[in-house]
């Protein structure tokens, strides 16, 4: 069988290596300069960041990945926990919150602001478990092709809450509005607003807690370069069209004319601009996407020790922020941001005495019409003086010496991502399991997808178990048509 996967992100390297270890022919064709679509770096005068995912929960996923492809994870990187996970401060107050694998730690962070919550932990904890392992390891591991698959889930789903509003059902356990906060914000990791994702999102609590926090040695990209190392991927190879033949697809064609005939295509590239590689219109009515994002790579000449490997930043009116950038369209007047600093775990990673942060801030996407050639200083200058006046950062804009950033603007051009999204599909209750992107195309033959906007869901350990779930129907489905 000839495989053409589409896009050279975690998702798409993922599938090619599945297939491929399965004996199937397969190329990888990436827009880019390199593989990594989201998950790519950047390297300046000594400094380097990772500019897309940077936390690796659920290695036991990349174990099974790379096995697939036969590659074993731990000759190829150097994983290593991190613990604390990441540090949580609010504008304004002394206190801050470390989250932790280990339970007992965890309580004692929740106990310094409120005894009654520490006590309310393991509850919490027992009521995420079984949407774990209903949610992810089942339902994350299995195709939603049919409404009567929905239909078979739903009820003990909600028999356990996780259709719930992911806030409403972490204020069943906790009071303190800080607690609260520390344990729904996660899911705006994957894009989604804590506000109004299902609770089964809450899982990601749970699986951190688990399975631990992790960093591989040299920056998430090492994973990009391991998984793409025995692959045959073609960098500066765009795909214009997805050809067609009497309902099913027989290849792709290039910028520029080149054909290449495939008997399977598989799209890592950003789903809804999949359908305009088909030449059939967007859903845009059926399908949201995330917010965007405003990232800063700052190399400084000093090094901030109140910054963990992972830091969040929150500022004042929590909720305000995430509506008007998930919601209103509009730029926040106070700043909730999320700060990578590698060098803590790997010194090497920013140029010596300094270092190499990643900053994130959510943004609202393109649809908001803003003109981020005329924001984009303006919000850099504010969100920098932010960090000196309400979290102790002093003297960080003084030490910038090498400076990069990317605006939504750039995530539509540099990667396909539709509106300028940053975390692919909305992950909403409809927008989940069977209302998302199937793993399978529901009207093209041997058209398939994996990536952040298909099932089950972005991020490290979502793209990696759909693009299982995608390669295990490539193969039921061959051996449906051999029988």
């Amino acid at each position: 069988m000839r495989a053409v996967v589409i896009g050279a992100g975690l998702g798409g390297l993922a599938a090619a290596l599945r297939l491929q270890g399965r004996g199937h022919e397969v190329t990888v064709l990436e827009r880019r300069e390199r593989p990594g679509g989201r998950a790519y770096q950047i390297k300046d005068a000594g400094y380097t960041w990772d500019t897309g995912p940077s936390l690796i929960t659920m290695p036991w996923v990349l174990e099974e990945a790379f096995a697939a492809g036969g590659l074993d994870l731990r000759s190829e990187v150097e994983l290593r926990p991190l613990d604390p996970h990441y540090r949580i401060f609010w504008a304004g107050e002394q206190r801050h919150l470390d989250f932790s694998s280990d339970r007992e730690r965890m309580k004692q962070e929740i106990a310094r602001f409120s005894t009654r919550d520490a006590a309310s932990f393991d509850g919490f904890m027992a009521a995420l478990k079984p949407i774990y392992e209903q949610g992810i390891l089942d339902a994350g591991r299995r195709p939603f092709l049919r409404a009567r698959d929905l239909a078979a889930f739903t009820p003990s789903m909600l028999k356990l809450g996780a259709a719930l509003p992911l806030y409403r059902f972490v204020c069943r356990h906790f009071e303190h509005p800080r607690v609260r906060e520390a344990f729904s914000f996660h899911s705006l990791f994957i894009g989604g607003d804590p506000f109004r994702v299902p609770a089964i999102y809450g899982a990601l609590v749970y699986l951190q807690i688990l399975d631990g926090a992790w960093y591989s040695g040299g920056g998430t990209y090492s994973l990009v370069e391991a998984m793409a190392r025995p692959l045959d991927v073609r960098c500066g190879a765009r795909v214009e069209r997805i050809e067609r033949s009497g309902g099913r697809v027989s290849g792709v064609v290039l910028a520029g004319g080149e054909r290449i005939a495939a008997d399977v295509v598989v799209s890592n590239a950003d789903v809804l601009g999949t359908h305009e590689l088909l030449g059939r219109p967007t859903p845009r009515l059926r399908a949201t996407p995330t917010m965007s994002a405003f990232l800063l790579f700052l190399g400084t000449d000093r090094t901030f020790p109140k910054l963990l490997h992972h830091t969040l930043l929150v500022g004042h009116g929590y909720r305000d922020f995430i509506t008007a950038v998930t919601r209103s369209g509009e730029l926040p007047s106070t700043f909730s941001t999320y700060i990578h600093a590698p060098s803590r775990s790997e010194p090497g990673m920013a140029a010596a005495g300094g270092d190499s942060l990643y900053v994130l801030l959510p943004v609202p996407n393109l649809r908001s019409g803003i003109d981020w050639r005329a924001a984009a200083d303006g919000l850099r200058d504010r969100l920098l003086a932010d960090f000196e006046a309400s979290f102790g950062l002093s003297g960080l804009e003084a030490s910038v010496r090498v400076e990069h950033r990317m605006t939504p603007a750039d995530f539509e051009r540099e990667l396909g991502a539709v509106d300028g999204n940053a975390f692919a599909t909305e992950p909403t209750l409809h927008q989940s399991a069977y209302f998302r992107q199937p793993n399978r195309d529901r009207r093209v033959g041997g058209l398939y997808y994996v990536g952040g906007g298909t099932h089950p869901g972005a991020g490290i350990p979502g793209v990696l178990l759909g693009a299982e779930i995608t390669t295990k129907l490539i193969e039921e489905d061959r051996a449906a048509v051999a029988a």
